[in-house]
């Protein structure tokens, strides 16, 4: 059987995440409090945010702007797009 939590995402019971998806406390609150679906959106802005300002994971500084960003996804109302995003649907050819 799955575990449920109560997502502040979404507002709403939803399947939980498995383990602890990142270290410390911020992982330990996203454990408890995001459900599986609302982690997927943030993983898929999180890319974005990764491919649109050029950040490596590996990158201390890099790595704590996405964790403060993630906070801001999860649990601060939403995020923003980087200025100048354009999704890939809306760009020209060529």
């Amino acid at each position: 059987m799955s575990r449920t939590v109560f997502c502040q995402v979404d507002q709403r019971e939803t399947e939980g995440l498995d383990f602890a998806p990142w270290p410390g406390e911020l992982g330990k609150r996203v454990f408890a409090g995001v459900g599986k679906p609302a982690w997927q959106r943030w993983l898929a802005h999180q890319t974005m945010l990764i491919n649109e300002n050029r950040l490596s994971p590996l990158n201390p500084a890099h790595r704590k702007l996405l964790e403060q960003e993630m906070e801001k996804y999860l649990f601060g109302g939403g995020a923003e797009k980087p200025a100048g995003y354009v999704p890939r649907e809306a760009q020209p050819p060529g």
